[in-house]
């Protein structure tokens, strides 16, 4: 492979989600003196978010509905009487808490300071365009990328192809010439491919996957290997 440009995606990849989400979670639980176990809450919101992302990535519903749907529906299921005033005053601070955590997957940092000397490197991220940047600023890696590009910016999203075109052209970059890291099958790898790129999955949790085509790892620091 000859590559030039090293295109990653940014929430499940670099930023730890999951971590800085509970975190999240727990500050605003306390302010709002919300009485459910926030482990339990979590346990029946997570799968809940991942359904509703899948419906935003594929155009199905809006940034408002899943936003508020997500929160709602997890509350319902768990049958905790919530007004929906209060559910929108945490989807609210939801988003403005979030970025100011900076939790990372380890070997973020040596990746990238092992990546920059070699490679251009971008973010391509679904994330709303309003929390991506705080993000990564808060956690210090914004310095390391060129562009970065949201889906908001382009009007759709991973894994539509025009999302990857909008990516290469803003860039400068060759298709042949670049890869796509993250942790999506369907929305980075699958994406990146159909639009001629080549690709790293970063498979943290060890799932059992058919690779066809592109390259998994386990952790940041097996990246090293393929780069």
């Amino acid at each position: 492979m000859d590559i030039k440009h090293v295109f990653f995606d940014l929430d499940h990849t670099l930023w730890d989600f999951e971590k800085n989400s509970d975190l999240t979670f727990n500050k605003i639980f306390q302010e709002q003196k919300i009485t459910i176990d926030t482990t339990s809450f979590l346990r029946v919101y997570k799968p809940i978010n991942r359904e509703f992302w899948k419906l935003y990535r594929e155009e199905k519903i809006s940034k408002a509905d899943l936003r508020y749907q997500r929160l709602k529906t997890a509350f319902d299921k768990i049958n905790y009487t919530i007004s929906d005033d209060v559910i929108h005053q945490i989807a609210l601070d939801y988003i403005a808490y979030l970025p100011e955590y900076s939790h990372l997957f380890d070997g973020t940092f040596e990746v990238l300071d092992y990546l920059q000397d070699k490679y251009q490197l971008h973010i391509i991220t679904n994330g709303f365009e309003e929390v991506q940047t705080k993000k990564l600023t808060s956690s210090n890696i914004i310095h390391y990328f060129d562009k970065i590009i949201t889906s908001e910016s382009v009007g759709v999203k991973k894994p539509n192809v025009k999302v990857f075109h909008y990516a290469l052209e803003t860039s400068g970059a060759k298709s042949s010439q670049s890869i796509m890291i993250g942790d999506s099958i369907e929305a980075d790898i699958l994406g990146a491919i159909n639009s001629g790129m080549h690709a790293i999955h970063c498979n943290f949790e060890s799932e059992n996957i058919e690779e066809n085509g592109f390259i998994s790892v386990k952790s940041l620091h097996e990246i090293k290997q393929y780069l």
